[in-house]
């Protein structure tokens, strides 16, 4: 997938992060992103996005999560690595906090 297609996902609008909003995310494949405070934490990817999401309701990082967003698309793994690159990128080649382990 090419940067100009990554930058023409249709993110869904960032929606509090708790059970009830996740199990209302479409069981397709595709990216998310988990953030708090403007802050991104984490930039996933899987072949069921409501079960990938889930998972990370277990992670010790949910107590800071606040929002998350998510959007559909095929090789959802190639996708997360470009926008885990672009992260990179603009933040000194940091990873998202979440991510750092």
């Amino acid at each position: 997938m090419s940067d100009e297609a990554v930058n023409e996902l249709n993110w869904s609008p960032w929606l509090d992060f708790n059970s009830e909003n996740i199990r209302n995310v479409i069981e397709s494949e595709g990216v998310y992103k988990i953030h708090a405070g403007m802050k991104i934490l984490f930039i996933g990817s899987g072949q069921n996005l409501r079960e990938s999401i889930l998972i990370c309701l277990s992670d010790p990082c949910r107590n800071k999560a606040k929002r998350f967003s998510y959007a559909i698309t095929a090789a959802s793994d190639k996708v997360q690595e470009q926008l885990v690159g672009e992260y990179r990128k603009k933040h000194n080649d940091m990873l998202p906090e979440c991510m750092e382990n």
